[in-house]
C-alpha cells in the first residue's frame, strides 16, 4: 500500500498519522516538508533546487526526476495521454516502479481557485502545476479517470483520502482511519472494478493509439504545435466515459 501526498491544504493531515501502516511514501513537490516520513520524492525538472530537502538525505529516501519516471510514464502512454501534471507523473511512475496493490492519494485534489484568505496549498497561495497552458490538461477528471482504469488492469485499488468539499480526481473518498482495515483492498478492488466500464477503456486506448502521439523524451511541451487540441478532448471525453456519469458525480 502506497501513499501519495501532494500540496493540497489538507495535506497537512500526514502529520498526524502513523505512516508507518504505508509501506511506501511518496512524497511530490513540496510535500517532503510536510513529514520527515517518506521514501521518495517526485519532483520536475523546472523543480528549483533550493526547495529540494537537504542533504544527506535518510538512507532511506530516494529522488525521483525525469530519467526515473519518464520511462514508466512512456510505458503507460505518454504524458500527452496521462496529463502533464505530478499528481499523475508520481502516481503512474509508483504504480509501474512500486507495482502497488492500493494507492492512497492525500493532497491531489488540484483545486487552485481558493477565495480570498484561503489557501490553495498547505504552504500558502501556490499556482496550478504546470503554470504553462497546457493541452494535456484539458480534463483533469478525463486523466484520473483514465488512471484509476489502467490501476486497475494492474491490481491496484486507488482511493482519494482527501478531506476537502471539492477535488478534481475521480477516485472513491475513503477515511484514512478505514484505508487499512482488514480486507479493505479486495472490498475496494472489486467496488473500482464495479466502476469501470471494460468496453469504455479498451476504446479509449484505441483512440489514444490510432492517434500516435508520444514524446520519448516526456517534453512534450516542446511539440505542443503537433497535437490537436479537439482530438484529444474527444480521448478525454472517452475517459470520462469509462466511469458512469451519476457514479463520477457522486466520487468528485
Amino acid at each position: 500500500m502506497v501513499l501519495l501526498i501532494g500540496s493540497a491544504p489538507d495535506a497537512v493531515q500526514a502529520k498526524d498519522w502513523d505512516l508507518s501502516v504505508f509501506a511506501q511514501r511518496v512524497a511530490i513537490n513540496n510535500a517532503w516538508q510536510i513529514t520527515p516520513d517518506w521514501d521518495y520524492l517526485v519532483y520536475p525538472e523546472d523543480f528549483a533546487p533550493e526547495r529540494l530537502p537537504p542533504t544527506p538525505l535518510k538512507p532511506s529516501q530516494q529522488l525521483i526526476a525525469a530519467p526515473e519516471f519518464v520511462p514508466q510514464q512512456n510505458h503507460f502512454g505518454g504524458f500527452v495521454y496521462a496529463g502533464g501534471t505530478m499528481a499523475f507523473t508520481a502516481g503512474y511512475w509508483a504504480l509501474g516502479a512500486l507495482k502497488p496493490d492500493l494507492m492512497a492519494f492525500l493532497g491531489c485534489d488540484m483545486v487552485y481557485d481558493a477565495t480570498s484568505g484561503e489557501s490553495s496549498h498547505f504552504y500558502g497561495q501556490g499556482t496550478p502545476d504546470p503554470l504553462r497552458v497546457d493541452v494535456t490538461l484539458q480534463s483533469l477528471e478525463a486523466k484520473s479517470a483514465r488512471f484509476m482504469a489502467l490501476a486497475q488492469a494492474h491490481g491496484c485499488a486507488v482511493v482519494n483520502l482527501s478531506e476537502l468539499p471539492e477535488s478534481r480526481l475521480l477516485f472513491p473518498r475513503v477515511a484514512s482511519c478505514d484505508v487499512t482495515a482488514p480486507g479493505m483492498h479486495q472490498q475496494l478492488l472489486q467496488a473500482q472494478s464495479a466502476l469501470i466500464d471494460p468496453a469504455a477503456v479498451a476504446r479509449a486506448l484505441q483512440a489514444e493509439q490510432d492517434l500516435g502521439y508520444m514524446v520519448p523524451s516526456g517534453r512534450y511541451w516542446e511539440h505542443t504545435a503537433e497535437f490537436d487540441k479537439t482530438k484529444l478532448s474527444d480521448i478525454d471525453s472517452l475517459w470520462l466515459q469509462v466511469i458512469a456519469s451519476d457514479q463520477a458525480e457522486t466520487l468528485r
